[in-house]
């Protein structure tokens, strides 16, 4: 397993955020600000999450590809934000989507993670919503096969654990698999350590995500907000634990959406959550990435 950040940690400093929770920061940072944070942070990987991204010009591209050599970053294409193949009602989303598996394979991923909704697409019955999925995703994965490319479909507040277990038996391809985010279902309140059971053997790339209660109604999004590793509920070092019995090899991106309040930089909170996942690494023999305790404050 490899220590590693998702560049929506940074959302805010690409022009994202959540009104009515967030306020615009105003500061900016490129991609390549965002690679040389990573590695001096002592990463591994990145999962760079396309929609910053200038993605369909050839050179960009190009360039990303060599920045990632040259840094020896491995890297998770992410696709899908915010609503994705909406449940699999969105034919020209599943189109872009495919577009992308080439761009993935161009920047050197191996990994494409991809989002089929959020909780504002999925239809009411799982019976519908099963069939959606099911259609689109048999369509995907061949071309997904083609250019040598693993589709991880993350927990994205859409589906249950049980839900994505069944596509996973449905679909019964290599080229398929999961991004674990490790908090997202406990909004939707599934307990995540039952989720990573239920969902290790699929995992191909994942989101390491802790978060804690704030205040108000526990079904919105803002009951729930996102902490550094280890300060919230989520039980990190279990969930680590069921990755490596299932033999997971992959990126252990580090995830931070809605920051607590009390928490006032996104970039502190990441460094304070790559030092917790090294030394939890560290404490199970993994060797996480190059240690560089001087740039991690």
């Amino acid at each position: 397993m490899k220590l590693a950040i998702d560049s929506y940690c940074y959302h805010r400093y690409f022009g994202e955020y959540y009104e009515g929770l967030q306020e615009d920061i105003k500061e900016r940072r490129t991609v390549w600000d965002i690679l040389r944070r990573a590695r001096g942070l002592g990463c591994r990987g990145i999962s760079l999450e396309a929609c910053y991204l200038p993605a369909e010009e050839a050179k960009f591209r190009e360039a990303l590809r060599e920045e990632l050599h040259r840094l020896q970053l491995e890297l998770v294409w992410a696709w899908g934000h915010p609503n994705g193949l909406r449940s699999g009602a969105d034919r020209q989303a599943e189109q872009d989507l495919v577009r992308h598996i080439e761009y993935a394979r161009e920047c050197g991923a191996e990994v494409m993670r991809i989002v089929g909704g959020s909780w504002r697409t999925r239809p009411p019955r799982w019976s519908a919503h099963r069939r959606q999925m099911l259609t689109v995703l048999r369509r995907l994965v061949p071309k997904a096969e083609r250019t040598g490319i693993v589709l991880a479909l993350e927990n994205h507040l859409d589906l249950t654990a049980n839900q994505m277990r069944e596509l996973m038996q449905a679909i019964d391809s290599p080229y398929l698999g999961v991004c674990l985010d490790t908090a997202n279902n406990l909004r939707i309140y599934e307990y995540p350590v039952e989720v990573a059971e239920i969902l290790a053997p699929w995992v191909r790339a994942t989101h390491i995500k802790d978060i804690t209660s704030l205040r108000g109604n526990p079904r919105t999004f803002g009951f729930w907000p996102s902490v550094p590793l280890g300060q919230g509920v989520v039980e990190i070092p279990r969930i680590l634990q069921i990755l490596r019995s299932a033999n997971y090899r992959g990126l252990l991106a580090i995830e931070i959406d809605f920051l607590h309040p009390k928490y006032k930089s996104e970039d502190r909170a990441i460094a304070q959550s790559v030092r917790y996942l090294a030394a939890e690494l560290d404490r199970l023999g993994i060797v996480s990435g190059e240690k560089k305790a001087s740039e991690s404050r």
